[in-house]
């Protein structure tokens, strides 16, 4: 009887250091969460478009096969390239964060100067996107340039996660970015959904509303998607130079060039007087200054050299 009691209590012990993992596990996962909002921003704002001209019909499977894609660019390739990296190659973790920040400051400036310049929106897009014929065909392309699109900014995700995870324990680190990639991909996925279909519950409520309060709600919705879709638009582009700029500051101050990073803080306190939000509001400033202004430089760098190299070394249709 008493080995059973000893064996009960052990149990129980167990119990409790899995139950404090647990809760170890879900705090570093929204610690490290939150630091890649911006990035979550610009992915929930930058999968719409690949839904454009598609029926009603196949909106959600679209995003479900994205998802699931996302789920295997996370889990599969990323999650252990994390891993393997914090283990035997801590140090790189910074040069490849200001690799991504790098990414998001030439994609938020190119959308930018891509706005300003002078376009014909009826010509053939890049992608070759007007000159498909065949639905099945553009799907799978439209997919296949989401995922791809995914695994960049998934990439950037589980490095900030990672750098800000603070226990060396492997299966902690495992846990943590596991979970983290599983609530992001679920949160990203799950609100482009609801953005995507918000108009259609709007022009259905507008036809088949009981009530003129409600058939007027759903007109409102279906006028109102337009705005919020260029909104989102503009904060994601924001979001991606923001943080494009800060990944790369706080990255070179890692690396031990902490000017900056000083500088930056110190006219941030200057400005904010005091206030929390002015403070953030200074450096996100800042940061989205010297963000635009590195993908301006970058902008070249990727057009001319970087796209012809990816080109010729990328099989075609990938």
């Amino acid at each position: 009887m008493s080995g059973l009691l000893a064996l009960l209590d052990d149990v129980a012990g167990i119990a409790k250091v899995a139950a404090a993992s647990v809760d170890d596990i879900g705090a570093a996962a929204a610690k490290a969460g939150s630091k890649t909002a911006g990035v979550l921003i610009d992915d929930a704002a930058v999968t719409p478009k690949y839904l454009q001209g598609f029926e009603p019909a196949r909106e959600l499977p679209i995003i479900w096969r994205i998802a699931r894609g996302s789920i295997i660019n996370k889990m599969v390739f990323l999650l252990p390239a994390a891993l393997l990296l914090s283990s035997f190659a801590p140090w790189l973790i910074p040069p490849l964060l200001i690799l991504g920040g790098s990414y998001l400051c030439f994609e938020g400036a190119e959308k930018i100067v891509h706005v300003l310049q002078k376009h014909d929106d009826h010509s053939g897009g890049p992608d070759g996107s007007h000159d498909v014929k065949d639905p099945t065909h553009l799907e799978e392309e439209k997919v296949k340039g989401a995922i791809k699109t995914d695994f960049i900014l998934s990439a950037e995700i589980m490095t900030i996660a990672l750098s800000v995870i603070d226990s060396t324990n492997i299966w902690m680190q495992g846990a943590t970015l596991a979970l983290v990639g599983l609530m992001v991909t679920a949160g990203v996925y799950g609100a482009v959904a609801v953005i995507v279909k918000m108009d259609d519950v709007g022009l259905w409520m507008s036809k088949v509303g009981r009530t003129g309060v409600t058939r007027s709600l759903g007109r409102g919705i279906v006028r109102f998607m337009p705005w919020l879709l260029k909104t989102l638009t503009v904060v994601g582009t924001a979001a991606m130079l923001w943080v494009g700029g800060s990944i790369i500051v706080h990255s070179v101050a890692q690396m031990g060039w902490h000017g900056p990073e000083d500088a930056i803080h110190d006219l941030a306190v200057a400005l904010g007087g005091g206030s929390g939000f002015l403070e953030w509001a200074v450096t996100a400033s800042v940061d989205f200054v010297l963000g635009f202004i590195w993908g301006l430089i970058l902008i070249p760098i990727g057009v001319k050299i970087v796209t012809p190299i990816w080109n010729a070394v990328t099989p075609k249709g990938i």
